[in-house]
């Protein structure tokens, strides 16, 4: 988990606390449907589904795909010092997310869309922020 002190705190609600713990663990909890199977995302107080489902706290992989990015050239207060990279990630369990990418230079010849990503943690406070890196290789047997 990496420190950024300086950027924003997230402020859990009653709804979003179970993600933000989850997060400060180092784990990525997404809600499950109990009826459909899906996964939601943002975390939310009644599933999307029709009023009789009930959504459930579920650890995910953490494995990703880049689906759209932008650098910003013009970060706001905490992030100074470098270029953020905003961007959206399709999850392997089917929700998408807005995120940071890490741990790779912010040009476009780094940031290729349907690249793999796993999940990352940056501390916030007492909290943590699930931010993106580059997936690495899986070595063969």
């Amino acid at each position: 988990m990496t420190s950024e002190s300086r950027k924003p705190v997230p402020k859990p609600t009653d709804t979003t606390r179970p993600y933000w713990d989850a997060a400060s663990r180092g784990e990525l909890w997404l809600q499950r449907s109990t009826g459909t199977g899906e996964y939601v995302f943002y975390p939310r107080a009644h599933s999307p589904f029709g009023p009789d489902d009930e959504l459930e706290w579920v650890q995910v992989s953490g494995r990703a795909t880049l689906d759209s990015y932008v650098i910003n050239h013009r970060p706001g207060p905490g992030f100074e010092g470098g270029r953020p990279v905003i961007a959206i990630v399709r999850l392997v369990e089917g929700p998408r997310m807005l995120s940071n990418i890490v741990g790779v230079e912010p040009t476009p010849e780094n940031l290729v869309l349907d690249m793999p990503l796993e999940v990352d943690f940056e501390a916030r406070g007492e909290l943590a922020v699930p931010v993106f890196r580059p997936a690495q290789p899986k070595e063969s047997a």
